[in-house]
């Protein structure tokens, strides 16, 4: 058997196979033998069919059983000998089996990369200086405030206005296509608001209620939008007839010590003002030690390049996406809302799963070099995390983790990870910038 390897890319490689005629040969007159046994043909018993008709009938199968017995003897043998390790299933490429002739193959290798981590310590990195914004956390009172609003009809003589929500019923007619026709009864929205999923209208239809009041009636003419489900109608004019039947407005509690009290375990509005201020300072603890972390991880990426295997940075992507989807289905929304397909998801944050998976590949590197390791303690203090006190899902975690060894495993990767990423933070040289010094490097 004549091998021969390639190196097309630091992490691809082709192992080009050629197999010699005297071991095809045998191979298909073994598979011949055994389709000759089990094949049923009109007019023979089972096993007594004529080899010369076995050979005419199925010879396309007798193909595909040689190549799966001849890439089982000779591709993983191969691999082995010259130390190939597959991140994932090659991709072969191959001749036509005949008999009397020797069969070539080439099987494309994806590999991991070589990985040297020539510089790791005294990195640089920015991390952004945080500053109280009390404006954030007044945000968050009146957002609260808003989901405890009440809706209060108003007299009949009001208008609509944004902000009111409305109900109606409505026909919708578009020129010479019945199938668009549909009525709806006491549709309610609020004017103004964005609307998704079966709530969201036609562009232009809303700003035309603004101003009608309850029991007044009206022609609203909307052109439709590049997108709709029927691309014949797109740039018709569709008609809405609208009778407005209530007007509501909301109204917002007063943000005092009795709206504090509906949250449980507040006395006054003081006692909220000040936790909602201790989460945020949190919240933006966190997030921007997150944000140094990556750059951080950027900066380990810059100082020691690698190519990885295309194969990673797809399960990467899939890994990107389902999160998204997964996101926003829970937010009922969806990638296309967001003016994505899956195909265009891939292309815009390529560069981007790339980066994690050299971030990731560097990272468990860094812990191999400096010997870091996972206690028995860490392992305690993440199911802790996990279990977010919780002292019932504490016991039914360890369980989990302790039966399940693969999920375990990757555990265990990630407090690696983490302490890798400590281990850098310690060396590194760390500089405080304002927020907006930040926001300007991003533009």
């Amino acid at each position: 058997m004549q091998v021969h390897v390639e190196e097309i890319s630091p992490v691809k490689k082709r192992v080009n196979i050629e197999v010699p005629v005297e071991q095809v040969d045998a191979e298909i007159e073994k598979v011949y033998a055994g389709i000759q046994k089990r094949a049923k043909l009109q007019g023979f018993r089972p096993g007594k069919a004529p080899m010369q008709l076995i050979k005419r009938t199925y010879s396309d199968t007798m193909r595909d059983e040689v190549m799966h017995r001849i890439l089982e003897q000779t591709l993983f043998k191969t691999l082995d000998e010259h130390k190939i390790a597959p991140v994932e299933s090659p991709t072969i490429e191959s001749d036509i089996i005949e008999q009397g002739a020797p069969f070539k193959y080439s099987a494309v290798v994806e590999i991991m990369p070589e990985i040297l981590l020539n510089e790791y310590t005294g990195l640089t990195a920015k991390k952004e200086a945080y500053s109280p914004n009390q404006d954030s956390v007044e945000g968050e009172l009146r957002r609260m405030q808003e989901n405890m609003a009440q809706l209060v009809p108003l007299a009949d003589d009001a208008v609509a206005e944004n902000g009111h929500t409305v109900s109606a019923d409505y026909t919708f007619t578009v020129a010479g296509f019945p199938e668009e026709d549909s009525s709806v009864e006491d549709a309610e929205f609020e004017v103004g608001a964005k609307q998704v999923g079966a709530k969201q209208f036609l562009p232009g239809f809303e700003e035309q209620l603004v101003g009608m009041k309850s029991g007044e009636t009206k022609e609203i003419i909307v052109i439709l939008p590049e997108g709709h489900k029927n691309p014949g109608v797109v740039g018709k004019e569709g008609v809405f007839r609208v009778t407005l039947k209530e007007i509501k407005c909301k109204e917002l509690p007063e943000l005092d010590d009795e709206f504090a009290r509906q949250f449980g375990e507040y006395e006054s509005i003081e006692q909220l003002r000040a936790k909602m201020t201790e989460y945020h300072e949190k919240h933006e603890a966190d997030r921007i030690q997150n944000e140094l972390k990556e750059r951080i991880i950027q900066a380990l990426i810059e100082k020691n390049p690698l190519d990885v295997p295309e194969s990673m940075v797809k399960r990467q992507l899939d890994h990107m996406l389902e999160n998204l989807k997964n996101r926003l289905q829970s937010q009922r929304m969806s990638i296309e809302m967001m003016g994505l397909d899956e195909s265009g998801f891939r292309d815009r944050f390529r560069n981007e799963a790339a980066d994690k998976v050299r971030g990731g590949l560097l990272l468990m590197a860094l812990a191999e070099k400096e010997k870091i390791t996972v206690t028995d303690e860490d392992l305690a203090k993440r199911y802790e995390r996990i279990a977010a006190g919780n002292p019932e899902m504490l016991g039914r975690i360890k369980e989990y983790y302790e039966a399940n060894h693969k999920a375990k495993d990757s555990i265990v990767a990630e407090i690696k990870e983490d302490k890798a990423i400590d281990f850098l933070l310690k060396s590194a040289v760390i500089t405080e910038v304002d927020t907006s010094d930040l926001k300007q490097e991003k533009a």
